[in-house]
């Protein structure tokens, strides 16, 4: 019987696996989101809004965590 691959749950929490035409995408949500968010700029605040695109060094790492998202 083979080995079942495990999802690590934290990262799964974080992180947001894509597939598209050039590959797989990882992206996550902009950090520093939690409170205290009225007294930054309003610049600081609209760039919180967006995802970020992850490197491919971590997109590895990701993605071998994530067994079951591609």
């Amino acid at each position: 019987m083979p080995k079942k691959l495990k999802t690590k749950k934290a990262i799964s929490k974080r992180f947001i696996v894509k597939k598209s035409k050039k590959g797989i995408k990882v992206i996550k949500r902009a950090e520093g989101q939690d409170h205290f968010n009225s007294r930054e700029s309003g610049n600081t605040k609209r760039n919180k809004r967006s995802d970020v695109s992850i490197s491919r060094e971590m997109k590895k790492v990701i993605v071998t965590a994530l067994p079951y998202n591609n």
